[in-house]
């Protein structure tokens, strides 16, 4: 009986769904809600749409919610904090288009908080038309994301993926959002459900109400008109100045570049007539050093004549030595045979009686052998004097 009544009761009771679906649900739904009354609402109006504007200010404050869905809650020693400013900012690093957003974010004096510069980076990128392009390059990122959410995020799952397909239609719209101005940092984001519930009752006074709602958009869009151009007016006058200083400096640059530039000619002009001093001095040296090429190559040539000359000289001297020691050689062999002549001679003379015939011819040998000797000599004397 007791299994009957369970089946019975488990058939009866619906299936309790995952809290994480179900507000990933009813976000879904109310993003849709607001993306369809802000688009009809604006092309019934046929403007720009300002920060006053009630289905705009609900739109922000519904993807404000849909971000933070699932966030991660980061602990600091003030307490918890819970801001969507991380995740975003992660855009500039995977969308180098966004930079000059997050740059003009961080650099809005009025803004304090992270959850005033998120706000103020989902103005800046809707009225650039690229709020849907930024947050499809965040939402395909999920392994980053996975830091800044817990697992069963809106963000993480198809529901995000069906979100930032309806914020492409937001392009057909025309906001013109002054930021400075608005106190980004204390707004609560509260989602005003009146505005999508209707009454069926309301629908009769419509018409009666038009006149006085079409008179009051435009008085805020004047006034707010006013204040973009007072805003543009202050931004204006702020370049101006910057240009002006910019100017200034411009100015002082110019004219020490131009103290510089006539400095430098001035060195240059130096430069120059140092170069052709020197151009004109290397010319001379050139000069002297081609004379005197040509001059140590001339005292080579005269040099190389005289070393053949000493070695053709030197050659004479050494075959004229040799036949004057020759000669002096064949004399001194005369002379001893001279004097073993007069020594056989005098030994002779004692037999010389009898020899008289043999000592006449040996006379006439001397005679002849003096006059060899003397032309001997002579010729020795000749060789010297040479």
């Amino acid at each position: 009986m007791s299994q009957e009544v369970f089946v019975l009761m488990h058939l009866c009771c619906p299936a309790v769904k995952d809290p994480m679906v179900v507000e990933r649900s009813n976000l879904l739904s109310m993003m849709k809600l607001s993306i369809k009354v802000l688009i009809q609402s604006s092309l019934s109006l046929g403007r720009s749409l300002d920060s006053e504007y009630p289905p705009l200010q609900q739109f922000f404050v519904v993807l404000e919610h849909c971000i933070k869905h699932g966030l991660k809650v980061k602990k600091t020693f003030i307490g918890q904090n819970k801001s969507i400013w991380a995740p975003l900012e992660l855009i500039e690093k995977l969308c180098p288009e966004s930079a000059d957003i997050a740059t003009s974010v961080r650099d809005m004096p009025g803004i304090k908080t992270g959850l005033g510069r998120a706000r103020a980076w989902l103005h800046l990128a809707l009225m650039q038309k690229k709020i849907a392009d930024y947050m499809k390059v965040l939402i395909n990122r999920r392994d980053l994301l996975g830091e800044f959410y817990d697992p069963g995020a809106l963000i993480m799952e198809e529901e995000g993926a069906v979100i930032v397909g309806m914020l492409v239609g937001l392009n057909v719209i025309d906001a013109n959002l002054c930021v400075k101005g608005e106190d980004l940092d204390s707004q609560v984001g509260v989602i005003d459900f009146s505005m999508y519930l209707k009454d069926p009752q309301a629908t009769e006074n419509t018409q009666d109400d038009s006149k006085m709602t079409a008179i009051l958009d435009q008085k805020h869009y004047i006034e707010e008109l006013n204040r973009h151009l007072s805003c543009t007016v202050t931004d204006l006058q702020a370049k101006m100045d910057s240009l002006e200083k910019t100017n200034s400096k411009l100015i002082e640059e110019l004219t020490a570049a131009t103290d510089r530039i006539n400095v430098l000619r001035e060195e240059q002009e130096q430069l120059k007539q140092e170069n052709a001093n020197i151009l004109q001095s290397s010319q001379r040296k050139e000069e002297v050093r081609i004379e005197l090429q040509k001059e140590l190559e001339l005292q080579i040539g005269l040099k190389q004549e005289m070393e053949v000359a000493m070695k053709l000289l030197e050659k004479d001297t050494r075959e004229k030595q040799d036949s004057l020691v020759a000669l002096r050689q064949q004399l001194d062999h005369v002379k001893n045979l001279n004097l073993q002549m007069f020594n056989k001679a005098q030994e002779s003379g004692r037999v010389a009686q009898k020899k008289v015939e043999d000592m006449q011819e040996l006379e006439e040998k001397m005679i002849q052998m003096e006059a060899a000797m003397k032309e001997l000599e002579q010729r020795c004397q000749d060789i010297f004097k040479e």
